[in-house]
C-alpha cells in the first residue's frame, strides 16, 4: 500500500482506528473466554458446595436409614433448591431410585442420565448430561452414614441455559464497554490527526520524509564542519564533522544547539554576516588552539536575512593522513633494513670466495641459514598473521643493524585478527615503539629490547622492555603529545603520539613502568580473531 497517496490525516485516523479496534478484538476475546470460566467454574464450585452440604445433612441421611422419614428429604431439598436458586437437587438411594425431585411425580423413578453409576460406587465429581429437565451441570456426592457406609447419594444440578444466560450478559456488558472505548478511540484519532497536521504547518508525510531527507543528506555528505545561526546570533545547527572539531578545540562540555554564537564560539565572527551580509571565504580561524579554514555565507531569504552559516575543516588533517601512510612508512624502512643486511651478507660471502675460504664460506651460509630458520620459524609459528609476523621479522633484522638485539617472545599462540586494519594499527604501535627503544639503547653498553605478546579472552597484551635510560618521572605525561620529544631535530615527536592514538582507535590501554635500567611499555587492547586464512 503506498501511504504517500492518503493525506496526513486519513493515515493517522485510520491507523489509530485500526490499532483501537484490534486491541479491543483482541481484549474482548480474552476476557470473555476467561469470563466464560469463571462463570462456569464459580456456578460448578456451587454445585459441588451443595451437593456436599445436602449429603452432610443429618435429615437426608435419616431420611435414607428410616422409610418413615423419606418424606421429609423432599422437603429439605424443595427448601434448598429454592433458597439456592439450582435446576434441581435430587436425592438417590443405592438403587438409583429417587428420594427428591423437583417433580414430586418422579420420585420412586431411577435416576436419568446415566452419569449416575460412579457416585454409586463413592466417588465425588462433576458431569454434564440431559435428564428430564433438560441439559444441565451436575455434581454427584455420595452419602455416607455414621459409619462412612454409603447408603446414597445426591446430584445437584444447574441448568446449561442458566451458564449460558450467565456468559451472554457478561459479554454483553464487555461489548457495550469496547463499543464505547472505540467511540473515543474514532473521536481522538480525529483530534489527533488535526492538532498534528497544524503543528506540521500542513504538510504531508511525503513532504515531511523528502525534507528531513535532504537536510540529512545535505549534512552527512559534506566532510567539513557546519554551523548555522538564525538571526538572533543562536546556534541552530551543527554537523558531525564540527562537532567534532569542537571537540578536539575542548568546546563541546556543553550542547551548543540553542547557545549565543559569542557564548560557545568566542571570535568566530559569524554574527557579522548579519549585518554586512558579505561573504567571508578561505579565512583561516583558530578555535581555542584548533586551526581552520574557514567560509562564512549569510543567509538571505526574500531579501531578509534570517541567519548565517559557516564551513571549516581543520588545518592538521595533513598530519592523520601522514598517520594512515605510517604503516607504509615502516614497511619500507623493515624492506630496506632486510634489503642492506642481505647485501653486507652477500659483500662478505664474496669477499671469502676471493680469498679462497670455502669452509669457512659454508660455515658461515650454514649459520645463516640456521639462524634465519631459527629466528623467522619462532616468530611464524606463534603469530599467525603473516603481514604482523612478516613486520616483526624485518624489525629483528633492522634492530640486528642497528647492532641491538631484539627478543621476540610468545606466551600463546597469536591468531589472525577478524578485521585487517587492526593489523596496520598494530604495525603502528610495534614499529614506534621497537624504533623508540632503539634510539634509546643505542648509547648504552647492554642493547637489548624484549618484546612479549600474550592473546587471552579476546584480549591481545603487548610488553614492550628495553636497557635503555628510562623515562623520567615529570615526562611520562608528556611523551604521548604530538610533537614532543626529548631529543633535538625536525621531524621528532610523533612516534608515541601516533602510538597513542592507534591504541585509542583500538579502545585499548597503554600504561608505562620506567626505571633506571630502561623503560617497560604495557598495551592491552581488544582483539577478535579471525580464524586461518583459507
Amino acid at each position: 500500500m503506498n501511504l504517500s497517496r492518503f493525506k496526513l490525516s486519513s493515515i493517522i485516523i485510520f491507523f489509530i482506528c485500526l490499532v483501537v479496534l484490534i486491541s479491543l478484538s483482541i481484549t474482548i476475546l480474552l476476557i470473555t473466554d476467561m469470563t466464560s470460566e469463571n462463570i462456569e467454574s464459580q456456578l460448578e464450585e456451587k454445585a459441588v458446595t451443595l451437593s456436599r452440604t445436602v449429603a452432610e445433612s443429618q435429615i437426608v441421611q435419616n431420611g435414607l436409614l428410616r422409610t418413615e422419614l423419606e418424606t421429609e428429604i423432599q422437603e429439605y431439598t424443595s427448601t434448598i433448591q429454592e433458597a439456592t436458586d439450582v435446576l434441581f437437587i435430587v436425592v438417590m438411594d443405592m438403587e438409583g431410585l429417587r428420594k427428591s425431585h423437583p417433580d414430586p411425580q418422579q420420585i420412586g423413578q431411577p435416576f436419568v442420565g446415566a452419569d449416575e453409576k460412579q457416585v454409586l460406587l463413592g466417588e465425588d465429581y462433576t458431569s454434564r448430561a440431559e435428564g428430564t429437565l433438560g441439559k444441565s451441570l451436575r455434581s454427584f456426592t455420595p452419602i455416607l452414614d455414621a459409619e462412612e457406609n454409603q447408603i446414597g447419594a445426591v446430584a445437584v444440578g444447574i441448568s446449561l441455559d442458566e451458564v449460558q444466560s450467565s456468559i451472554d450478559q457478561s459479554l454483553l456488558k464487555i461489548l457495550t464497554g469496547s463499543a464505547i472505548g472505540l467511540l473515543v478511540g474514532i473521536i481522538g484519532a480525529f483530534w489527533l490527526a488535526w492538532y498534528i497536521k497544524k503543528s506540521l504547518f500542513g504538510l504531508e508525510p511525503y513532504a515531511i520524509a523528502r525534507i528531513h531527507e535532504e537536510r540529512n543528506q545535505m549534512l552527512q555528505s559534506v566532510y567539513e564542519g557546519v554551523i548555522a545561526i538564525d538571526a538572533d546570533a543562536k546556534i541552530v545547527l551543527v554537523n558531525k564533522s564540527a562537532r567534532r572539531i569542537f571537540h578536539q578545540a575542548g568546546l563541546m562540555a556543553k550542547e551548543p544547539i540553542g547557545m549565543d554564537i559569542n557564548e560557545f564560539l568566542p571570535g568566530a565572527m559569524l554574527e557579522r554576516m548579519l549585518d554586512q551580509r558579505q561573504p567571508e571565504l578561505d579565512k583561516e580561524q583558530s578555535f581555542n588552539g584548533v586551526s581552520v579554514i574557514s567560509n562564512r555565507v549569510p543567509l538571505v531569504v526574500n531579501d531578509h536575512v534570517i541567519g548565517a552559516i559557516a564551513t571549516f575543516r581543520d588545518k592538521t588533517e595533513v598530519n592523520q593522513l601522514a598517520e594512515q601512510l605510517t604503516g607504509v612508512q615502516l614497511y619500507a624502512d623493515t624492506l630496506r633494513a632486510q634489503s642492506h643486511e642481505f647485501m653486507n651478507q652477500l659483500h662478505v660471502l664474496l669477499g671469502m670466495i676471493k680469498l679462497e675460504e670455502y669452509g669457512q664460506v659454508k660455515q658461515f651460509i650454514a649459520k645463516l641459514t640456521d639462524h634465519q630458520a631459527h629466528e623467522v620459524g619462532a616468530v611464524t609459528q606463534h603469530i599467525k598473521d603473516p603481514v604482523l609476523s612478516g613486520f616483526i621479522i624485518g624489525k629483528i633484522s633492522y634492530a640486528r643493524e642497528a647492532h641491538v638485539e631484539l627478543v621476540i617472545q610468545c606466551k600463546t599462540e597469536i591468531p589472525r585478527p577478524k578485521d585487517p586494519a587492526v593489523t596496520h594499527e598494530l604495525i603502528t604501535i610495534l614499529g614506534n615503539i621497537i624504533d623508540n627503544a632503539i634510539d634509546s639503547v643505542s648509547g648504552m653498553e647492554k642493547r637489548i629490547i624484549s618484546v612479549h605478546f600474550s592473546y587471552i579472552d579476546e584480549l591481545l597484551e603487548l610488553t614492550a622492555a628495553d636497557s635503555g635510560p628510562g623515562i623520567p618521572t615529570e615526562m611520562q605525561t608528556s611523551i604521548f603529545s604530538k610533537g614532543f620529544s626529548s631529543k633535538k631535530g625536525n621531524d621528532r615527536g610523533f612516534g608515541l603520539y601516533l602510538v597513542k592514538n592507534s591504541v585509542e582507535k583500538l579502545e585499548g590501554s597503554i600504561d608505562i613502568v620506567s626505571e633506571r635500567d630502561g623503560a617497560v611499555f604495557s598495551i592491552v587492547v581488544p582483539y577478535e580473531a579471525g580464524g586461518e586464512k583459507q
